[in-house]
């Protein structure tokens, strides 16, 4: 009887191990699906952040140019 209560024991045990090994992998997987979709959405943003961007560094060029142009005329004169 006292091996059959040591085997319960056991089994008991490894059920239990069991049980916290995949409470921890469905928590962990929670976490990096949440964190994935962080990472997603912060991505968007520095996309949309680059586009309106991108327009206003050509912007700051064309004035650059317009700038010197300028500068170039006032010297002439």
């Amino acid at each position: 009887q006292n091996i059959n209560e040591y085997v319960a024991a056991l089994i008991a045990l490894k059920q239990k191990m069991i049980d916290g090994d995949t409470a921890f992998l469905v928590t962990s997987f929670f976490n990096c699906t949440s964190h994935f979709r962080e990472i997603s959405a912060l991505r968007c943003q520095v996309e949309k952040m680059l586009q309106k961007i991108l327009p206003l560094e050509k912007c700051q060029e064309e004035l650059g140019s317009l700038k010197a142009e300028l500068e170039e005329k006032k010297v002439c004169f």
